[in-house]
């Protein structure tokens, strides 16, 4: 390189530089840069929201409180002895101190409650609580019936429910509806509007399709990316959430493992709509077999699967199964029938935590962008070639595990870089550049350490892991 163009890039970097830790000191204030970062997201809370995402959320489905036979009815009852009988034995653990503790030692702070004493006992264990009302017996499914918003006596029970439990101070949402089509949105924007203005602090939780299910299916119609995109915005416009669910289970089994092709696919989409309306996103994780064809994630590809939905901007994990019951079609996830741990159980001891950790020092920042170096799989970005922070040495364009780089900052400037090892069978060392002196981020200690070499960060990531950097003039 000539000592002209040595000078020039230099030049270069140091303006990228001052861009950057003026965007972080003032926000709102952009610099420009020929660098390209998607979107700034506007006030994303809807008309009078309360509630925050605080702690990154780490739960899980079907597992402890999501079954069995004292769920509260809508009037905060509990449903007849008949009733209870009739819908057999349980297929997961009640909540008990016992239970909350696994959960809290599994690195887990959101669990399924459903009744005040499960809340009482969540309170008691420093989680946050679900509330799994009696699903499938009227009056609670006539949620989506509009008709229900217009019975006085419907109203009254629904309206004695929150008053009996929305100020517990173990509340975090109230568990309403699974991957609802289209023609569900206007029936649960109404019940998210009556419940958020009678309870703002609380999250309405719905959960989404995720791509593969077909356009039909979503109530849209177009190609997969279109059909997909109109799901969302339709499910943003109408429904007015605090946050966006989607589940995505792509890790599969015939004479050999593979995965399907729209995990990032549907990330990126969901990562799309969640900058563009300024919303948190949670991603339901697969922790179990769905069933032959598939199979059960390891710890190295759990870990994968958080921290590649950091990387995308997610501030939630939801675990997909936690336990499997005897004749489930399900196998897997983090407990066996008998109550031990999986392999998958024992490592997300380490990986929740870190997830948490993580997604603490994210959450101040916008998702500027998510980047792959290597092969580009279906629906990502490849890294811009005038990026402000890379990996040396280059990935090879074909390498089909390569690494991704999830950018973060303030005001359009990067601030911090997320880098994660893609390959989820073997550890990978890089060195990631930057246009200054960086930090790196140790998850377990929760402690910011210089990088080995200014503006040179050596770091080396487990299989499916990744590591925090940041710019190290910026204090926090």
């Amino acid at each position: 390189m000539s000592n002209e163009k040595a000078i020039s890039k230099l030049r270069h970097l140091g303006i990228i530089w001052l861009c950057v830790v003026l965007g972080f000191v003032l926000s709102g204030v952009g610099c420009t840069t020929s660098t390209r970062f998607s979107g700034t997201p506007a006030p994303g809370r809807p008309a009078g929201s309360l509630w925050k995402v605080g702690s990154p959320i780490v739960w899980y489905m079907q597992g402890p409180g999501a079954g069995g036979d004292e769920s509260i009815w809508i009037d905060g009852s509990l449903p007849p002895k008949q009733e209870q009988e009739e819908s057999g034995p349980p297929r997961f653990e009640k909540i008990s101190p016992a239970v909350a503790e696994n959960l809290a030692e599994g690195g887990f702070n959101l669990m399924f409650c459903r009744n005040i004493e499960d809340l009482d006992i969540a309170h008691a264990h420093g989680l946050r609580g679900m509330l799994y009302v009696h699903e499938g017996k009227p009056p609670w499914r006539n949620v989506f019936d509009t008709s229900a918003l217009d019975d006085p006596e419907w109203l009254a029970k629904l309206d004695a429910l929150l008053e009996k439990v929305k100020d517990h101070p173990a509340l975090y949402a109230y568990n309403v509806y699974d991957e609802p089509g289209a023609k569900e949105f206007p029936a649960l924007g109404k019940i998210v509007a009556y419940v958020r203005q009678r309870d703002p602090k609380h999250m309405i939780y719905i959960n989404l399709f995720p791509t593969y299910v077909s356009a039909a299916a979503q109530g849209t119609s177009g190609d997969k990316v279109t059909a997909y995109r109109e799901y969302l915005r339709q499910f943003i416009e109408v429904v007015k959430p605090d946050l966006i669910s989607y589940d995505h289970y792509h890790m599969k089994y015939t004479d050999r493992p593979y995965d399907g092709g729209d995990y990032f696919l549907n990330l990126a989409l969901v990562r799309e709509a969640a900058v563009e309306n300024g919303l948190p996103f949670l991603n339901v994780i697969q922790a179990a077999a769905m069933g032959p064809g598939w199979r059960t994630p390891n710890g190295d590809e759990g870990r994968f699967l958080a921290t590649t939905t950091l990387a995308y901007g997610g501030q939630g994990i939801c675990q997909f199964v936690y336990n499997a019951y005897e004749g489930a079609e399900h196998w897997g996830g983090i407990e066996n029938p008998d109550r031990t741990l999986t392999p998958l159980g024992t490592a997300v001891r380490k990986i929740h935590p870190e997830f948490v950790a993580i997604g603490e020092k994210l959450q101040p920042l916008t998702s500027l962008g998510a980047y792959h170096l290597g092969a580009i799989p279906n629906g990502a970005s490849g890294l811009p070639p005038d990026a402000v922070i890379t990996v040396d040495p280059p990935i090879a364009a074909e390498e089909t595990q390569g690494l991704l780089l999830g950018y973060f900052g303030i005001a359009g400037a990067p601030t911090h870089v997320l880098v994660v090892n893609l390959d989820y069978t073997r550890d990978v060392t890089t060195t990631v550049v930057g246009p200054g002196s960086m930090a790196v981020f140790d998850a377990t200690e929760r402690k910011w350490h210089k990088a080995s070499d200014g503006s040179r960060a050596r770091v080396s990531l487990m299989p499916g892991g990744g590591k925090l950097l940041r710019l190290a003039r910026l204090q926090e």
